[in-house]
């Protein structure tokens, strides 16, 4: 699994924002409050957002309406798993994470861990 490139990710954060299908229009609509931008620069990164499996789409007249497959959270999570299964070794690689912790990361990692601690299975 690969991360997002600069676009995808701004396109990604606005959806994830939004908390409800948008569509190609929406997005640009909000993008442009910020910066100049193409209507299919928009459509061909939302359809590379699809087919990457990152968004749903559903028709709806002669357009799509996008939704999010995941929230931000499991996306971030499943591309540091990802990203830990392929660093060599998963023990060293951990500790050097661990190492680079802020106090403010190191608290939320203990509460995460009081939530599902080590050893358990969903």
């Amino acid at each position: 699994m690969r991360g997002l490139g600069d676009l995808e990710s701004v396109i990604m954060d606005r959806l994830w924002s939004y908390r409800r299908p948008a569509s190609v229009r929406d997005v640009l609509e909000d993008l442009r409050r910020e910066r100049e931008i193409a209507y299919t620069t928009v459509m061909t990164v939302m359809d590379k957002l699809h087919t990457k499996g990152l968004l749903r789409r559903e028709p709806v007249g002669r357009a799509y309406i996008y939704r999010t497959v995941a929230t931000k959270e499991a996306y971030t999570a499943e591309l540091m798993r990802a990203t830990l299964a392929s660093g060599g070794n998963q023990a060293a690689t951990l500790v050097h994470f661990l190492e680079r912790l802020s106090p403010e990361e190191a608290a939320a990692l203990e509460a995460a861990l009081k939530v599902y601690p080590p050893g358990s299975r969903a």
